[in-house]
């Protein structure tokens, strides 16, 4: 195959452009399998259609039967053509409402079943893929793209269809009124098909670039409110609002060329359309002052030019809405066709749901996938028994975070073993090995529902007993009473209602719901004041009673009476053993730590 080298690399050739333009076109079709459960209601919003599009196509014969009549041609009174335009009119309202009526209906439950797959298909993803996507940009796939769908099912596709009913039935009947007129007029159509693709070309381009930046305009207002107190704090807000308004004027410059072209294809269309049915008019008059054809003829002639000409101009701006739909789908598919984490599991995965907690590592090497270069872990071998207790401990950047990521599956070693049991962890199914671990951030992130909704979020479907039990156990519950609406006080967006450390026995509470067999925290109480860290400290205590637990530890007291303490460096194990033994070393980089952090300590008092 033929390529073409540009200053970017190749570019397909003609043959490809082709080819991707068909697979766009099946990307969009295969998108519409979700219509399928609803067909019945979708083929009676077709037969709806065609009576509608029948009834209109009815229109002019009857206004031709008028002028017949006055013309005293015509076998039919005045009376009897009034009366059966009039029933012409009663059915076309019918037929266009029921239309509307069951297109809607199927595009509103089909594109509920299109969202939901998609939220479901996001959800299910790995990690990796967020890290590769911004909020925004997902956002907008599940709103503008879906509704650029739905916009086509309740609109396009019934004006498109209507518009080549029309042009289909209007040519067959032209041409049983005078074929010689209808080629005269027929004349302009290659020129027409020719516009069409060029014009469709630049649109799709244009259209499918205006979608993206609307979409990058959305993450600006996504990564704005969700940081909102920063962008305070920093008075940040006009370079916020600048931001945004550069996104969306990007937006506009591309969506204002877009309707240039849009405009130039249609004022071209108008431009011949209406020129032909000139011309028309005049080639008929001339067949009428020859005796070849009746007033009556051409009159109706005329109007089923006019019907053809407006759905020929029709097609072309919803052919232009079939561009843009083809783009909002090859984003959609590109989603869907993403893999789920559960979809990557190994056949057989083992569904076992009694996990005791034993870990080990053995030999295990990580590399980021977005940075392949950098050996973030090295070689990495520890061993943690049930019910243990470790901290992983060193600067940031030295590999903590990613160890616990690779236990919780979040990422997949390149080489080495993790195993819990015995067994390597990829044996398991997600869902059930992960339902037996629970995590406590140093940054607790709560939903914008209830208090009981958030601890609730740990086992959902626990009793009212269970979550006051699970409250009390993480010195919650005193707090939790004493505001207005006690469980149900709302805790605002993403907690914000909630001091810190308030925050942070609700997520113990929740953890403690969950009753896991392994459980990381991610230093819980290094930002809190020392009364909210003495509670949170003590829910803290009852909560590792008997569990498999993994401390990333910042504030080296924390720990002190953990099993085992291994300290990492550029992502290698360099020491490892009990508090006493690694304060004892006088050289190595904990009792180093344990120094810098009791200066600092001294000083700040």
């Amino acid at each position: 195959m033929a390529k073409r080298q540009s200053s970017f690399g190749e570019e397909p050739a003609a043959e490809d452009k082709k080819k991707v333009n068909r697979a766009g076109l099946n990307k969009t079709l295969h998108v519409f399998r979700f219509v399928k459960p609803y067909k019945g209601l979708f083929i009676i919003g077709l037969i709806f259609l065609a009576l509608s599009q029948l009834t209109m196509m009815a229109f002019p014969l009857m206004i031709r039967e008028i002028v017949a009549v006055l013309e005293k041609k015509s076998q039919f009174t005045l009376n009897q053509v009034l009366l059966a335009l009039f029933a012409v009119l009663v059915g076309q309202a019918i037929f266009s409402f029921a239309r509307i009526y069951f297109f809607t209906r199927v595009s509103e439950r089909s594109m509920a079943d299109v969202r939901k797959n998609l939220y479901s298909k996001v959800v299910t993803l790995p990690i990796r893929f967020f890290e590769q996507r911004r909020v925004g940009e997902l956002m907008s796939r599940m709103t503008s793209d879906v509704s650029q769908l739905q916009d086509v099912l309740t609109i396009t596709l019934a004006e498109l269809l209507r518009g080549v009913a029309t042009l289909v039935i209007g040519i067959f009947i032209i041409v049983t009124i005078s074929w010689k007129l209808t080629l005269f007029m027929l004349a302009t159509f290659p020129i027409l098909i020719v516009a069409a693709m060029v014009f469709g070309k630049f649109i799709r381009k244009m259209s499918k670039q205006a979608q993206d930046q609307l979409a990058a305009a959305n993450v600006v207002v996504e990564e704005t409110l969700q940081s909102i107190n920063i962008v305070k704090a920093f008075t940040n807000e006009p370079l916020e609002v600048k931001r945004y308004t550069t996104a969306l004027d990007r937006g506009v410059a591309i969506a204002l060329k877009a309707s240039m072209y849009r405009g130039g294809f249609v004022s071209f269309l108008i431009f011949t359309l209406f020129g032909g049915i000139i011309g028309v008019v005049w080639y008929g008059a001339t067949l009428v002052l020859n005796g070849e054809m009746i007033m009556a003829d051409l009159f109706g002639f005329v109007l089923y030019t006019a019907f053809i000409g407006g759905s020929v101009g029709g097609l072309g701006d919803m052919y232009a809405q079939v561009q843009k739909t083809i783009g909002a789908s090859e984003r959609i598919l590109e989603i869907l066709e993403e893999k789920s984490e559960v979809e990557t599991e190994q056949t057989g995965a083992l569904t076992k749901v009694d996990l005791e907690g034993t870990i080990e590592f053995r030999n295990v090497e990580f590399n980021y996938p977005s940075r392949p270069d950098i050996q973030v872990l090295k070689k990495i071998n520890l061993q943690v028994h049930r019910g243990e207790k470790i901290a992983l401990v060193g600067y940031s950047g030295a590999g903590k975070s990613t160890i616990v990521q690779l236990l919780m599956r979040y990422y997949t070693p390149q080489s080495g073993q993790i195993l819990v049991d015995g067994q390597p962890i990829q044996q398991y199914s997600i869902p059930g090995y992960r339902s037996h671990m629970a995590v406590v951030p140093q940054e607790v992130m709560l939903f914008g529902g209830t208090i009981r909704e958030n601890i609730e979020y740990g086992r959902p479907g626990a009793t009212d007993q269970e979550i006051v039990d699970a409250a009390r156990k993480a010195n919650a519950y005193d707090f939790i009473t004493s505001f207005p609406e006690g469980f149900n006080t709302l805790v605002g967006e993403r907690g914000v209602k909630l001091s810190g450390g308030q925050r942070q026995r609700i997520a113990i509470a929740r953890a403690i719901l969950k009753d896991p067999a392994i459980l990381i925290l991610d230093e819980a109480t290094s930002s809190l004041d020392a009364e909210s860290e003495k509670l949170v400290q003590d829910a803290l205590d009852r909560l590792m009673e008997n569990r498999t637990t993994i401390i990333i530890a910042h504030r080296l007291a924390t720990i002190r009476n953990v099993d085992q303490i291994y300290v990492l460096q550029q992502g290698e194990i360099i020491e490892q053993g009990t508090h006493e033994e690694l304060s004892l070393m006088e050289e190595g980089l904990y009792s180093g730590l344990v120094k810098l952090q009791f200066e600092n300590a001294v000083n700040s008092n």
